[in-house]
């Protein structure tokens, strides 16, 4: 057959549907329900452990880890006493570095550093800038 009879043979017929539109809407209702099933899981799944991370696990870090800088600071400070009580109420002064407390030019507020804590740390006397 050659192509143009096959060709109007083709035109000449009319359009055939090759598939069913209810099983279709059925399937597409089907996973439409499904999705928002998903969705609906999803965003209870989401708000509970939203509700877990911000009313216990955050609370339990804060405590765990609070708990342990304070009992770090309660051994730190008694340290320092039984350092001082040894050292007739003074701590003892830490070798002096030559690399330590460089000041090539003053600080506009005196010869420490802005967060100088004379309990912890040395007085440091500016160098002569000659």
């Amino acid at each position: 057959m050659s192509f143009l009879p096959r060709r109007a043979l083709l035109l000449s017929s009319p359009a055939v549907r090759a598939y069913s539109d209810t099983a279709v809407s059925v399937a597409k209702a089907k996973w439409l329900a499904n999705q928002k099933a998903i969705e609906h899981h999803a965003l209870q799944t989401t708000d509970f452990w939203r509700k877990m991370s911000y009313y216990v696990c955050i609370p339990a870090l804060v405590a765990i880890f609070g708990t342990y800088v304070y009992n770090v600071e309660i051994e730190h400070k008694a340290h320092n006493e039984h350092l001082m009580a040894e050292n007739d109420g003074k701590l003892p002064q830490p070798p002096r570095y030559e690399y330590l407390n460089k000041r090539n030019k003053p600080f506009p507020w005196g010869p420490n550093s802005l967060f100088f804590n004379p309990k912890a740390s040395r007085c440091s006397r500016p160098r002569s800038l000659d």
